[in-house]
């Protein structure tokens, strides 16, 4: 495996991402207990890092795992890995798991255990232009993830295999359907129009809602875009006029097929190509400036 030269962080080391490593008994590697999130930076400036930190906190709080820095703290290990890479825009990731214990056992250890934290950075670059242009292409599956989806847990097989399966049908997304109704996408939102209407599955323990959804949803209510937030029904996702996927590194991509069918007429609509310039006008003017940081 080749492991690129980048500067990374394990429990208060900066060291080379190839020379840390975790103990074998690391509960992390054992029963994927542990959280993590997911942070984009832009020009070495965290977007809305406070919200991510929040809901960092929140997913700790969830699974009863003590949060290990304060906010001032995560921002200086934050602030430390982004100025040591060599790209200035960032995918950054961070981990925090229960930490190591003996013996294996399903419940919390006996004795409080000090939790592994861990925090890299990879490159972060926006989609493809053709993407943009043409779309992207998409299978559904039934969601048969567990019921706490909200929590940004470590313990992902769920996903990886359903996104896997958008792998093996040579598709871009699996998107997620519970008892006839629209959840999200294997690592990202999906929304739908329909009658010229912006119309998002409402948040709940069924998903998990990024900081992507919350930012169209507000370029959506700031430009004057009809929106709701509410349950979709399968129905309504085959037969809307749009649909789109959202995340911090795919941005904002219209799915052109679903299962092989077209979505409206097979080709990025109007109301996408509007969005889709609103957050590029967002990302200049507002990511990459650092006025919106929080």
């Amino acid at each position: 495996m080749n492991v690129p030269d980048l500067t990374a962080y394990l429990n208060g080391r900066f060291a080379p991402l190839g020379d840390l490593s975790v103990p074998v008994l690391d509960r992390g590697f054992l029963f994927g207990d542990g959280i993590y999130e997911m942070i984009p930076v832009y020009n070495r400036t965290p977007f809305r890092l406070n919200e991510h930190l929040g809901r960092l906190a929140a997913s700790l709080a969830s699974v009863r795992i003590g949060n290990p820095h304060t906010l001032a703290e995560w921002r200086g290990i934050i602030e430390t890995i982004v100025a040591r890479q060599p790209f200035d825009d960032q995918s950054i990731y961070l981990q925090v798991t229960r930490g190591a214990a003996y013996p294996r056992n399903h419940a919390f250890p006996p004795e409080p255990t000090t939790p592994t934290v861990f925090a890299f950075a990879d490159p972060l670059t926006p989609p493809p232009t053709q993407l943009v242009q043409t779309g992207i292409a998409a299978v559904t599956q039934a969601d048969v993830r567990w019921l706490r989806c909200d929590i940004k847990a470590i313990s992902l097989l769920a996903n990886v295999l359903a996104r896997q399966s958008a792998v093996d049908a040579g598709v871009a997304e699996t998107v997620l359907l519970r008892d006839g109704k629209l959840i999200e996408g294997s690592a990202s939102n999906i929304f739908v129009v329909k009658d010229g209407v912006i119309l998002a599955p409402p948040p709940s323990n069924l998903m998990l809602t990024g900081i992507t959804y919350d930012l169209v949803l507000e370029l959506a209510d700031r430009h004057g875009l009809p929106h709701q937030v509410r349950d979709i029904t399968e129905a309504e996702l085959r037969g809307a006029g749009e649909v789109w996927l959202t995340s911090s590194s795919k941005e904002v991509l219209a799915i052109v097929t679903l299962d092989g069918a077209p979505v409206g007429n097979g080709a990025p609509g109007p109301i996408y190509k509007a969005m889709y310039q609103h957050y590029q006008v967002f990302k200049a003017g507002v990511m990459r400036t650092g006025k919106d940081t929080q």
